[in-house]
């Protein structure tokens, strides 16, 4: 089981939420707003004093739960529909997931996704 983690740019959602549902089998996602702290643009990307400002630097963050089957095909969907081709388009993770509780049913594990 893996959960899945994209920073996105918030004019990209949209085509994530498109390639996501086009998938044979989607296991949900919840979406939350934040503001992201970008490399910096310096030497070896250090921070520089003018580069902070945290209204111009709004994310989405997506949050999926999903067997391990399916990481592949996922990251691809996002990644993809996520890409601008600009710096900022974000980032994906995957990280193991030790358990799960799906709190309604009481399922755990790999029945809870």
């Amino acid at each position: 089981m893996k959960q899945i983690t994209a920073l996105l740019q918030p004019h990209r959602l949209e085509h994530v939420e498109e390639a996501l549902h086009r998938m044979p089998h989607l296991p949900g996602f919840t979406v939350m707003q934040g503001h992201g702290h970008p490399r910096g643009h310096g030497h070896d990307h250090a921070y520089v004093a003018d580069e902070w400002d945290p209204d111009h630097h709004p994310r989405l963050m997506l949050l999926m739960y999903c067997a391990d089957e399916q990481v592949d095909a996922l990251v691809q969907a996002i990644e993809q529909a996520a890409r601008t081709g600009l710096p900022g388009d974000g980032l994906v993770a995957v990280t193991e997931v030790v358990d799960l509780l799906r709190i309604r049913t009481g399922e755990r594990g790999s029945d809870a996704v």
